[in-house]
């Protein structure tokens, strides 16, 4: 009998996990995220979750060795904690560490949690705090499915790439902001890589809720990413740079404030350092999906973008693949700003594309799960499109002319199109 309660303790699933996580005890740390700064060459932050309050949360980091008494030179950080109280009344406690002063290209190794349980000890990489080639894996919506569906996009991604420096969510990552079932998905299609892989997470509608008639952002959005707070006043934590070995990566939201997000936009791209910057948001500039139109986003966000010559924009929400080039343009007239628009998706829900898509977009797909790799260098920027079995979809090269636009090169693919016919009732969503 004392054999079967020790059994049925052992399998105790925590509520509000939906059964995905099983953690040994409710203060075990789960959900573990290794969240991007603004400067990952020195400074690293790591945020997790225990199910009951801790004493003296917190991190231990040490340069990573083969030799396992590594363990014996850590040195330990405290932890913020704050409490969330889940829709059903139940209460939740997340963590964050920060781990500052690295050193730039070096591999580290961390733990995090309190005397009352600790997690496994988790490797990582600074960045150079030079220019420096490297690849980032970009990911449209996930949101609905996300264990059953989205998890083999995920890991085929980081199979594909495993060296990938960051992982970009463009919004939606799931279907409901306040569904704890559903966050736990997430965490466990990724798994251990978002505990290694820095995650660059960028909100979407569905990150949102109405209050009051205001909308107002998931209360799990600032306790799970620990984002850069360098953005508008506000939107700390949802609006957002980083700089990396060379380049510049923007987060925008584009769920509000979007006129005040373009001063601030044309504010960090006119003091970009660097040779490159690549902007990233859900809802796109040039829709893909058929019915949909954001003339607000558009209107404030695309003469920013083309003042600055970006290069690359990378957009989620309508659910289909497709890639519009200025440079090509609807009247076959080239365009000095050269910007390549992006919008991918990388979980199971699908829309119809939209009928224009076929004039104004070389590669476009519909029914098609999909994750992308931007690898960017001094020289270009190369982005690839992979179906989720791993297959070439799109792919492109960006340079720089001498008078600083964005000269594109497309690569021809072999597999044809994904345009498929499907009941209407499929088509249309939000």
């Amino acid at each position: 009998m004392a054999l079967l309660t020790l059994l049925a303790s052992m399998s105790l699933i925590v509520p509000g996990l939906g059964g995905l996580q099983t953690p040994q005890s409710n203060v075990t740390p789960h959900r573990i995220v290794l969240t991007a700064t603004q400067d990952l060459s020195t400074s690293a932050v790591v945020s997790w979750r225990t199910e009951a309050p801790t004493q003296r949360a917190g991190g231990e980091l040490a340069e990573a060795s083969p030799d396992p008494r590594f363990t014996a030179s850590a040195k330990s950080y405290p932890a913020e904690s704050q409490e969330l109280v889940l829709p059903g009344g139940s209460k939740v406690y997340y963590n964050t560490v920060r781990f500052n002063g690295l050193t730039p290209g070096r591999k580290y190794t961390y733990r995090v949690g309190s005397p009352q349980g600790w997690s496994e000890w988790i490797q990582f990489q600074t960045a150079r705090a030079d220019t420096a080639p490297f690849a980032f894996t970009y990911f449209g919506d996930a949101q609905n499915d996300i264990k059953s569906l989205w998890s083999r996009v995920v890991r085929q991604a980081f199979k594909n790439v495993p060296e990938s420096a960051f992982f970009l969510h463009a919004g939606d990552l799931i279907n409901e902001d306040m569904a704890d079932d559903e966050w736990a998905e997430w965490f466990y299609a990724g798994g251990w890589i978002h505990n290694q892989t820095p995650v660059v997470a960028i909100p979407g509608n569905h990150e949102y809720q109405t209050v009051n008639g205001k909308k107002v952002i998931s209360p799990f959005w600032k306790p799970q990413f620990a984002n850069p707070e360098n953005g508008l006043r506000g939107l700390e934590g949802s609006c957002y740079y980083i700089d990396y070995q060379g380049a510049r990566i923007i987060a925008l939201n584009s769920n509000e404030r979007i006129k005040e997000q373009a001063v601030w936009l044309d504010r960090t791209l006119k003091n970009n350092p660097h040779k490159w910057a690549i902007v990233s948001f859900h809802h796109p500039v040039h829709s893909t999906a058929l019915g949909r139109d954001n003339k607000v986003v558009r209107d404030a966000w695309a003469p920013v973008l083309e003042k600055h010559n970006v290069p690359l924009v990378l957009q989620g929400h309508d659910h289909t693949y497709g890639r519009k080039n200025l440079s090509v343009g609807t009247s076959g007239k080239a365009k000095a700003s050269g910007t390549v628009y992006v919008v991918s998706v990388s979980g199971p829900k699908m829309y119809r594309l939209g009928k224009e898509t076929g004039v104004t977009m070389p590669r476009r797909a519909e029914f098609s799960q999909l994750y992308q790799i931007v690898r960017v260098s001094q020289q270009k920027i190369r982005f690839e499109a992979y179906l989720s079995t791993g297959d070439l979809y799109d792919a492109f090269e960006i340079s720089k002319n001498p008078d600083g636009t964005n000269r594109v090169v497309a690569k021809r693919i072999k597999s044809p199109e994904r345009i498929e016919k499907t009941p209407a009732k499929e088509r249309r969503g939000n």
